[in-house]
């Protein structure tokens, strides 16, 4: 069992910061995309930003300019910096990593979630 170990979440006022990081496995971590993805009360989960294992990234609109993943493959951890945080950012924010093998099996696993309050 794959296991992906989040933290920094918390609560902060708008305008504010926090860090989240992810730990994964050295096992795997090298070779997988890892994403950050978010789920807020009442709505589906939503890819937040991703990082491949040649140091791609991408993001939702919603958190374009604001938000930066990173990989640090020495530490086999992904972080997700948040800045300048809205309301709208609260949510249960889960850690991804996944594979898609040459053979097309996938293969993709999810942190136990850690939250994320934005509210003054």
């Amino acid at each position: 069992q794959v296991q992906l170990v989040e933290s920094g979440g918390g609560s902060v006022q708008p305008g504010g910061s926090l860090r989240l990081s992810c730990a994964a496995p050295g096992s795997i971590f090298s070779m997988y995309t890892m994403g950050w993805y978010r789920q807020a009360p009442g709505k589906q989960r939503e890819l937040v930003g991703a990082v491949t294992s040649g140091g791609s990234t991408n993001y939702a609109d919603s958190v374009k300019g604001r938000f930066t993943i990173s990989r640090d493959n020495g530490k086999n951890t992904v972080y997700l910096q948040m800045n300048s945080l809205k309301p709208e950012d609260t949510a249960v924010y889960y850690c991804n990593a996944d594979l898609v093998s040459m053979t097309y099996l996938r293969y993709t696993y999810w942190g136990q979630g850690t939250q994320v309050t934005v509210s003054s």
